[in-house]
């Protein structure tokens, strides 16, 4: 069989296992739920102290952008092959069984590690608000290995350990296992209260702009490639794409989606408009709160809030925004809760697509008999996360899932093109429109941004690769289930 084989994409699914139970509302609150998070509570102050300055608001506009044109694309595809596997199922629709199981390979840096980022992000608000509460949790057991903590007693010491991170990765496995909808509805709750949080940090914030911070709005480049200066916003924009990291989820639950032709595309741009507006007004009031050089800490939106309370004090304002530090901080927690929920939603189901097509062993495609979910999988990618995030530092995982994302959008972005010319009559609820120039732009935006990644992001990227193809030629290939299908040759 050719490498290169393509899946037919009506082959039915006569024994559909999973439940059809979202409407557009779920998806648009999934998507949501998936994008606001680590991006915008934890990576947005680290992009401003290292990268773009207080021009991390351009850097934000950048990266929507780019999103942008992926999830027109994502629209068209999710509409016109609305099954579970997201990127993974329009590459093999499209490129072939080989870029099918590298782009599926590579989705695990988008959904695993994205997730494990998360929980790391979600470990230092909970510190920090235990903190508050005068509880002091053992540093030692609050970071990745080789971090170095402040102990009590004011010494310094190096951490073994983040277990909040672990226990948050294993809490939400436990919760995916017992079903889509009772999930959906958490996130559904979760992401009411963190937009709201959103919004009063941008009206109270606002108030109490610092002019001054902005200037320079591009601080000079220090010399160095990504170190401020443009190279520095499309730097910052590589970095800080991890924020817009969630719409693509939304294609995972096809096969659980009500009616996917039409609601697939309204969650997808939907939450992805919604989520770009937020983004940009809370970045732009976060660099006027706070100096950026002062933003590169695990909890940059707190330390935004905190100056605004300084700035306020005295005023009729004060009051508010002495809880406000409380009310960010568990809003923090509870939305970055969401966002684990929705991307280690989509990773099993990734897995699950592969394991029907025979590219994983036969377990993969495991539904649980009495919570139709996709078990195994779901408990293979809990363990995956909590791993990665009790024993990864957070800009590594960062720059690796905003790489691992932006491969997967170029794949998406050339499978438009691609499927308009060998499939011109496919039915297609949602079109993509200014083909092939938008999937092209959509392409070649995205491959900017990945160049403007670290050469070490590059250099695990492609260790990464190097193993899947490993696994991919000694037993996916030889057991994939193409053949019985009937195939198309490219």
């Amino acid at each position: 069989m050719s490498l290169f084989a393509t899946k037919p994409i009506e082959a039915p699914d006569p024994n559909q296992p999973l439940k059809r139970v979202l409407g557009p509302l779920d998806l648009t609150l999934l998507g949501i739920g998936a994008i606001i998070g680590t991006g915008i509570f934890v990576l947005t102050g680290q992009a401003a102290a290292a990268h773009a300055g207080p021009a991390v608001v351009l850097s934000m506009i950048v990266a929507g952008v780019a999103s942008g044109l992926a999830a027109v694309c994502y629209s068209e595809f999710a509409s016109s092959v609305p099954v579970a596997g997201s990127a993974y199922t329009y590459g093999y629709a499209t490129l072939g069984e080989l870029v099918a199981w590298v782009i599926g390979w590579d989705l695990v840096l988008e959904y695993a590690l994205g997730a494990a980022t998360v929980a790391v992000g979600w470990s230092a608000y909970v510190v920090s608000f235990l903190k508050d509460l005068g509880i002091q949790f053992p540093p030692l057991l609050g970071a990745a290995p080789g971090t170095a903590v402040i102990l009590s007693d004011g010494s310094s010491a190096t951490a073994l350990f983040n277990l909040p991170a672990m226990l948050i990765s294993a809490a939400a496995t436990l919760l995916l296992i017992l079903g889509i909808r009772e999930s959906a509805r958490v996130n559904a709750v979760i992401v009411v209260i963190k937009v709201t949080v959103v919004l009063l940090i941008i009206g109270l914030g606002g108030m109490f702009i610092s002019t001054e911070n902005w200037h320079p709005f591009i601080p000079p480049n220090t010399g160095e490639f990504g170190e401020f200066g443009w190279s520095g916003v499309m730097r910052g924009a590589g970095v800080i794409f991890f924020a817009y990291i969630g719409f693509d989820a939304v294609s995972t639950a096809a096969q659980e989606s009500k009616n996917p032709q039409r609601d697939m595309p309204r969650g997808i741009i939907g939450s992805l408009i919604i989520c770009t507006i937020l983004y940009v007004l809370v970045s732009g009031v976060m660099v006027g709160l706070v100096p950026y050089q002062q933003l590169g800490v695990p909890a940059p939106m707190a330390l935004a809030v905190d100056a605004a309370r300084v700035k306020a004090a005295g005023s009729s304002w004060q009051s508010l925004l002495d809880l406000m530090p409380f009310v960010v901080k568990l809003g923090a927690i509870m939305g970055l809760s969401s966002t684990i929920i929705v991307q280690m939603m989509a990773q099993p189901r990734i897995f699950f697509a592969m394991g029907k097509d025979g590219l994983l062993p036969s377990w993969a495609s495991t539904i649980h008999p009495r919570f139709r979910t996709p078990y195994v999988t779901t408990l293979i990618t809990g363990a995956i996360v909590m791993l990665a995030s009790g024993f990864t530092a957070i800009d590594v995982l960062g720059e690796l899932v905003s790489i691992g994302t932006l491969f997967a959008f170029v794949i998406v972005s050339i499978g438009v093109v691609v499927l308009r010319r060998t499939r011109p009559d496919l039915p297609r609820p949602f079109r993509t429109p200014f083909v092939p120039a938008l999937p092209i732009a959509s392409a070649v935006v995205s491959t900017a941004l990945m160049a403007a990644l670290p050469a070490s992001t590059w250099e695990r990227l492609i260790i990464w690769m190097a193993i899947g193809l490993v696994i991919y030629f000694v037993y996916g290939r030889s057991h994939a289930k193409l053949g019985t299908l009937g195939t198309q040759q490219n």
